[in-house]
Formats: C-alpha cells, structure tokens, sequence
C-alpha cells in the first residue's frame, strides 16, 4: 500500500520551521550566541576562534543544519545535496560573519550579507558550479525563515514605553518618504518589483525592509541584492557627515537623534551616528530607528496585500474580480509568522523569559539572513548582478534619500525641538 507525503507550501513550511525554534527557545532549548567580535589578532585566535566559541558555532551549526534538512523534506527537494551542500555554504557564511566582526570593519558599517555576497560571488564567478550544487541552494526558506524569527525582536510595548513622539515620526516619515519613492519609481517607470522594494529600503529600515518586501513579493534576488548594495553604500557617508552638518546648523541632540535615526537606513549606522554626537541623541535616534523597525510588520502585510491584489487584478487569465479566497491563496503565509511571533513577544512573554531568550533568537535571525546572501553570491553571475545599464533605480534611490533627509529633519524640528 502505498502513502502519500503531503504537499506543502514554501511559505508554510517557513511559518512552521520560525515559529518551531521560537517555540524551542521558550521551552528551554537555547542556543548560545557565538560571539565574532575582534580588534586584534590576539582577540581573534584567544576569542572568536577558541573551543568555547567553536562549540556555540557547533550548536547554531547543528541547529540551522536540522532545520534546513527538514525544510527540504517538507517541500520535497533533493535532501541528499543539500545534505553536502549546506556544510559548505555555512562555513562560507561563518567566515563573512568573522570578517564583519572586526572593529575596523564595524566602524566603515561593512555588514556581514555584503561579505557573504562577495564571497559568493567571487566562488561562483571562479569556479563552474554543478547545476545539483545550485539546485541546493534554498535562499528564500532561509530569508524567510530569518523574517520569522525577526518578528521576536518586534516589541510594541518597548516602544510605547520610550516615547511617543518617536512613533509619531515614524509614521508619518514611513508614509511619506515611501509614497514619494514609489511614485518617483513610477515616473521613472521603474518595474514594480524594484519599486516596492526600493521604497520600502528607504522609508522603513532599510536592509530588513527591503528583504522583507522581496520576500512579500517573493522578488528577484538580483534586485534584492541591487537595492541593499544601494542602502549600504549610503550609509556610510552619512554615517559619518550628518552629524557634523547637524552640529553646523547648531540642532539640539534631540532634534539631532530624530533626524539620524529617521534618516539613516542601518540600524548600526544609527547608533555609531548617534554616538558621535552624544548620549541623548543616540537614544533618541535609536528609539526613533525601532519605532521604524515596528512598522515593518505592518508594512510587509500591506504590501503583501496589494501586491497578491494587484496580481490578482492584471491576470489575464482571470475575467473576474479577484476574490477573498484568491487574495489569501497568494498572500505570502510568512507574514502571519512573522506578526504572530511579534505578537507574542510584545504581549504574552514576560521581559524575563523575553531576556533570555532573545539573544540567542536575534543570533540565529541574523545568520540566517547571511547564510542567504552567501547562497544568492553563490547562484549569481558578477554580469547579472552589476549589469544595470539602466541606471534609473539608483537615480531613484538617491532622490529619495533625498528627500528623506528633508522631510525627516523638518519633522524632527517640529517634534522634537
């Protein structure tokens, strides 16, 4: 007699596997956080590389191993490559992380994802990868997966709690500064695709909103990897300038604080721009950058919304007006992980339980965004990725940037001066 497996869905199987090490986590089972911060060679080899880091590195290893062994079981996808394929791609991700943990590194703002692509990159454009290798490779369970356990990190209650005046900022720069973009994007005629995700980069939190907007979308990696090079690029110049600009046009810390962290896309920006200025601006400016943070749940499930409406409406194949059921067969089931474990942690789960377990879920969040952009460097041509003749989105991205500057900084005076 014969059984039959049943089929699930990517998104499905991503809600399971999130939520599955959140629930984990609760239960006792949690994995320590490795640490990859060094200045010295000294730090490097006696701390990042010693047995008791080597051994957390292990215990994230086996775990993210398992779950990705029982992604690729779910959805039916060959177990026995990945089972050789994945060893490699963490190893690679380890190192990226390792080489973004320096403190000269830290302070140029160079992310791990962009070492992880690099490296990718240079192996892929190296070497003539075989097709099975490839095939192995699940970038958008992993980035999923990463959004998931994002939601942990997601506390409304911290954020009622620090100031309202930060989420007032929030909101109105989220809305503005994306309807903007979108629409420059339009006039630009600039694809969809690109579009949502480069207004959502800009206006919300940058790399995280941008990878959660693909995600909603399920967009092109290339163009995933496109808008986050934008973000990260820059960062680092005003990183480094707005704060000076700000003490020349004689801004208080307060008002300082708001426009950095409205302004600038990287959370770690925020806080090394914050912290050329002073204690309060960076506190200012790092409750400001949350509350963006809190409004990317909200803004993956609006997106998600119209886009699964908008497909629905320019299918050719559908005479009809798209209905409920249509909508939520293509409505990306991730978001209701992600929003569920927000949910949870903001109201159910104590601070208590909340401290000890969010180190080790912020950890494996984070690697499971790398071990992603090591996969996209990893199934990517050098040509695909830097061949935009086209260089309409980056005129895009630096307009609205623009304007983000602007409109963020007369809100901060209104608010916080």
């Amino acid at each position: 007699m014969s059984t039959k497996r049943i089929a699930f869905t990517e998104d499905w199987v991503v809600v399971i596997l999130g939520l599955g090490l959140v629930v984990l986590a609760l239960l006792g089972i949690i994995i320590p956080k490795p640490t990859f911060s060094w200045s010295s060679t000294a730090e490097l080899t006696g701390k990042v590389l010693s047995i008791s880091n080597f051994t957390k590195i292990g215990s994230q290893f086996f775990t993210v191993y398992i779950t990705a062994i029982v992604g690729a079981f779910l959805l039916k996808k060959s177990v026995k490559s990945l089972v050789f394929v994945f060893p490699v791609v963490f190893i690679l991700t380890i190192l990226s992380l390792i080489l973004a943990g320096n403190a000269t590194v830290k302070e140029y703002n160079l992310e791990a994802v962009i070492f992880a692509l690099g490296i990718g990159l240079l192996i892929s454009n190296t070497f003539s990868l075989p097709d099975w290798f490839k095939n192995a490779l699940n970038t958008e369970l992993y980035v999923k997966i990463g959004l998931v356990l994002l939601g942990t990190t997601v506390i409304f209650g911290d954020i009622l709690k620090a100031g309202s005046l930060g989420l007032i900022q929030a909101l109105v720069v989220v809305i503005t500064v994306w309807y903007f973009a979108f629409w420059l994007c339009k006039k630009l005629k600039i694809d969809k695709e690109m579009s949502l995700m480069l207004a959502s980069a800009v206006s919300i939190c940058g790399v995280s909103a941008a990878i959660a907007t693909s995600g909603a979308i399920k967009g092109d990696s290339k163009k995933l990897s496109y808008v986050i090079s934008l973000v990260l690029i820059t960062a680092i110049p005003m990183m480094i300038f707005m704060p000076y600009l700000a003490e020349w046009m004689g801004l208080s810390q307060e008002v300082t604080g708001a426009w950095l962290g409205g302004s600038i896309d990287t959370t770690g920006a925020v806080v090394a721009s914050g912290s050329l200025v002073g204690e309060r601006a960076l506190e200012i400016s790092t409750i400001v950058k949350f509350s963006q943070n809190v409004l990317l749940g909200i803004a993956a499930f609006a997106i998600s919304i119209y886009w699964t409406y908008s497909k629905s409406v320019n299918d050719e194949t559908k005479k009809e007006k798209p209905t409920l059921k249509i909508i939520w067969e293509r409505f990306p089931k991730f978001v209701i992980g992600f929003v569920f474990a927000s949910l949870l942690f903001s109201f159910f789960i104590s601070p208590e339980t909340n401290g000890l377990v969010k180190e080790s879920l912020k950890s494996l969040q984070s690697l499971w965004f790398v071990l992603a952009f090591t996969s996209i460097g990893l199934e990517t041509k050098f040509k695909d990725l830097f061949q935009h003749s086209n260089k309409k989105p980056l005129y895009a991205f630096l307009i609205a940037q623009g304007f983000n500057i602007l409109v963020t900084l007369l809100i901060a005076l209104l608010l916080f001066r």
